[in-house]
């Protein structure tokens, strides 16, 4: 008689209880939140278009469920318009500008698909945690974190709504501060989503989870920053203001503040001071992440250095393509869409430096 079956059945290995199986659960896991992690870089890609279209407060009306389809009839399509044409940015803007119905159905078209990604989002986070959850391949410790990116991309859709409002009652555009608190809570899920794949993958190899270390911590904190006053400038058409760089409007420090009311208030307000911060700030970025790379590559993570190096080097050269473009729609698209992209870089990075969680620093 085999040991095995000397030991009895306790001591036979199942297929769903095999060494083999046990590793597949976190890599399977962790290999559908990078694809939850790709909607959203997808998104924010949307989402940048959605603005540069000024197409965010088209549609008037928050529907979850029903607003998945578009308008099927005329009437569906003509109730919709009357319904923007009551909304400041209308009767301001695009109502002078002469807008058409057919021009509407352009505008209506972005923050559609940017609703209807973010509906698929939430769904797939969903159904791939009720899955992995009923059939009991959850690693423990995970379900808090999957139940709290679940709670983060609800917060997300109704952050989106407030954000909206405030383009429908009190202004042309929505609320800069508000447009920022949407970009930061969705990068904050990306990086969340990746964390957590990273963390799976590393189970998977039979390593604890890893921990943010001091350094991390200073390479997301001086990222996120930026990315806010980045969010900023997009919130108030602050890019518009120069043309040109290093200098702005040909001077090292532009013209046109206004301080009235204070630095701080300035510095979150006023467009010329938001665009100078921003571009000036950005290289504080680049020397912490070069420093990360450095710290990164005598880890032995050098691919991971390459990555972050690649991310911030092109989303500081697209950064001035875009302002000494005017503003194209492609090249802020890009530079939106590279931010998310360094946003999950980052994360990658900060990750790898936190390998060694559960022993000495």
């Amino acid at each position: 008689m085999s040991d095995a079956l000397a030991a009895g059945p306790s001591a036979t290995l199942s297929p769903r209880s095999s060494p083999t199986a046990d590793r597949a659960r976190p890599l399977a896991l962790g290999r559908w939140l990078l694809l939850v992690a790709a909607l959203v870089v997808g998104i924010v890609a949307v989402g940048g278009i959605t603005r540069l279209t000024e197409s965010g407060v088209s549609i008037t009306e928050w529907k979850p469920v029903t607003g998945t389809l578009p308008p099927l009839s005329e009437a569906a399509w003509q109730a919709e318009f009357d319904a923007y044409r009551q909304t400041p940015q209308y009767l301001q803007v695009n109502g002078p500008a002469g807008m058409t119905l057919a021009t509407y159905k352009f505008i209506y078209f972005w923050e559609w698909v940017h609703r209807l990604i973010a509906r698929l989002i939430g769904t797939v986070l969903v159904l791939v945690t009720g899955w992995f959850w009923l059939r009991g391949q959850i690693p423990a410790g995970y379900k808090p974190r999957l139940l709290a990116l679940i709670a983060l991309i609800g917060l997300q859709g109704a952050i989106g709504w407030w954000m909206v409002q405030s383009g429908i009652v009190n202004d042309v555009r929505v609320s800069h501060f508000r447009l920022a608190t949407h970009l930061l809570t969705a990068l904050l899920t990306l990086g969340g989503l990746v964390w957590t794949a990273l963390d799976l993958f590393a189970a998977a190899r039979g390593e604890p989870p890893h921990r943010l270390t001091g350094f991390g911590l200073l390479a997301l904190g001086t990222l996120a920053l930026q990315l806010f006053m980045g969010a900023l400038v997009a919130g108030m058409r602050a890019g518009h203001v120069a043309s040109d760089w290093p200098l702005m409007q040909g001077e090292a420090f532009p013209e046109g503040v206004d301080w009235s009311r204070g630095a701080l208030h300035a510095a979150l307000n006023d467009p010329f001071l938001t665009h100078f911060d921003h571009r000036w700030f950005a290289w504080v970025v680049v020397a912490v992440l070069v420093v990360t790379g450095r710290k990164l590559r005598r880890i032995g993570a050098r691919p991971v250095s390459v990555a972050v190096h690649s991310a911030f080097g092109v989303q500081v050269l697209l950064g001035i393509a875009t302002v000494m473009s005017g503003i194209a729609l492609w090249l802020a698209v890009l530079h939106q869409l590279c931010g998310a992209l360094l946003v999950a870089a980052t994360t990658w990075g900060a990750h790898a430096l936190g390998r060694r969680a559960g022993g000495p620093a």
